[in-house]
């Protein structure tokens, strides 16, 4: 891990399209501002710490979640 210190208003680049700017220091935060190309997928750590909580339980399967699938397709194949 890289550890910078910067002031209000200084930044660092990030590749060639990638800008990172502290524009705030008050109390015990820090805003910062990032600039990337749209596409970009930008998330606060916590959120995609869920994220990849929730896509990992969405795969993982029991037994139980098996069974309740193979029913509902068999009573729909057996209108």
């Amino acid at each position: 891990m890289l550890v910078l210190t910067r002031r209000a208003g200084e930044g660092i680049v990030i590749g060639d399209d990638i800008k990172i700017t502290v524009v705030e220091i008050k109390g015990g935060g820090i805003r910062i501002g990032i600039d990337a190309p749209q596409d970009m997928k930008i998330y606060r750590q916590e959120v995609y710490d869920r994220i990849c909580q929730e896509n990992k339980e969405a795969t993982q399967w029991n037994l139980a979640d098996l069974n309740s699938l193979l029913n509902l397709s068999l009573s729909k194949e057996g209108r």
